[in-house]
């Protein structure tokens, strides 16, 4: 199998709680620990969340190939159904595995956000801050019944992609009611730390630029995403 570039971060669920509990970027915590700085604690982590990556590019690997297969101009038959077919069995088998990975890194990252000291409040990026204001009026979560892709709804038509949703996620700003199925739409809310953000004072900067406060991190509920 060829993945994408090894050089190339690939971004996963985790790497906002990560850098919440550390105090700096998931790229730093690598080079950390690439120069022997970590402590014990520290350095499992940053194993454990490479082993997130390779497991996250893998995934991404066969998705891509999917994504090509169902696009490319050859010839619809059974050999095309058959390549389908195996690479679908094989982006199941990248997910479960990075499901695992995801775990097992979670549970390396518990104690340290536990432990971590409260920090002062960090800087969230405008379109994130633009997101929270949308869903402060009320949002949903919808899968089309046809291609399966996952939007948010807002009233002021605000565009938030899925990603952007579980970054929000895992930064505890936002939760959705999971009772609702998808297809017909999943509530999106402020968490009271998300309320937090959007009244914070803010920094005066060029338009488009200015960031937000983060509340004071507090450990988020390990989530699995598929």
């Amino acid at each position: 199998m060829t993945s994408p570039p090894s050089g190339r971060q690939i971004p996963t669920a985790l790497d906002h709680r990560i850098e919440t509990a550390v105090g700096y970027s998931v790229e730093e915590l690598r080079r950390h620990r690439d120069g022997g700085l970590l402590d014990a604690p520290h350095a499992a982590l940053a194993d454990a969340h490479r082993d997130l990556v390779v497991a996250e590019r893998d995934v991404t690997f066969y998705r891509v190939r999917l994504a090509r297969l169902a696009t490319s101009e050859l010839s619809v038959d059974q050999a095309l159904f058959a390549r389908i077919n195996r690479t679908l069995a094989q982006l199941a088998e990248a997910a479960d595995v990075r499901d695992t990975k995801q775990t097992a890194a979670a549970a390396v990252l518990e104690p340290i956000e536990a432990a971590a000291p409260r920090q002062a409040p960090r800087q969230i990026a405008t379109k994130d801050v633009a997101a929270l204001l949308a869903i402060a009026q009320g949002a949903k979560l919808h899968e089309h019944l046809v291609t399966h892709r996952l939007a948010v709804a807002t009233p002021t038509r605000t565009r938030i992609s899925y990603a952007q949703l579980q970054r929000l996620e895992e930064m505890g700003l936002v939760e959705r009611d999971t009772a609702h199925p998808v297809q017909a739409g999943q509530p999106v809310t402020l968490t009271d730390a998300g309320r937090a953000v959007l009244t914070a004072p803010r920094r005066a900067g060029p338009p488009g630029t200015t960031p937000a406060p983060l509340p004071l991190a507090v450990p988020a509920v390990s989530r699995t995403h598929r």
